[in-house]
């Protein structure tokens, strides 16, 4: 597993960091979402800056025995890669990445095949050459305050 680390920056997103954090400083309401989406759009700047061509975002999937979202979806050469995105502010909990299971790795990993095969059913024909389906997490801590400034973007590559 190959982990790439970019600290300091701050991402590219919009709105501001309206809501609280509730009990035991976990995201919740407005704020949980927000953080989450400010996260997910920093990853995808950064992947986009890597070389990624992103495929999809939040993705769902409604079948009643697979039930589960895709944060980002990219493509990498011939390599499909599912990202999971986890955000954390501040220093007090976990690193993100500890909220990835191995449970949670092994639901991606069938959430990223069912992707994959309902997208390379006439998708563009460089989809159809995918060879290879990856499981990345990105794992982002931000300031605890406002204005939410990015300390670390953590790009944990093949976790599953």
């Amino acid at each position: 597993m190959r982990t790439d680390v970019v600290s300091e920056g701050r991402p590219r997103a919009g709105g501001t960091g309206g809501g609280r954090r509730g009990a035991g400083g976990r995201g919740t309401g407005l704020w949980g979402h927000w953080l989450g989406r400010y996260g997910e759009e920093a990853a995808a700047q950064y992947l986009l800056g890597a070389g990624y061509q992103l495929l999809d975002r939040n993705w769902v999937c409604r079948d009643p025995d697979l039930r589960g979202e895709l944060d980002l979806i990219a493509r990498y050469r011939r390599t499909v890669v599912a990202c999971e995105v986890k955000t954390r502010s501040g220093d007090l909990l976990a690193h993100p990445v500890q909220a990835v299971t191995r449970e949670k790795a092994a639901r991606l990993r069938l959430l990223a095949a069912r992707w994959l095969r309902e997208h390379q059913r006439g998708g563009p024909p460089p989809l159809q050459r995918a060879t290879v389906l990856r499981i990345d997490v990105i794992a982002i801590r931000t300031a605890a305050r406002p204005p939410y400034q990015l300390r670390s973007l953590d790009h944990l590559v093949g976790v599953a």
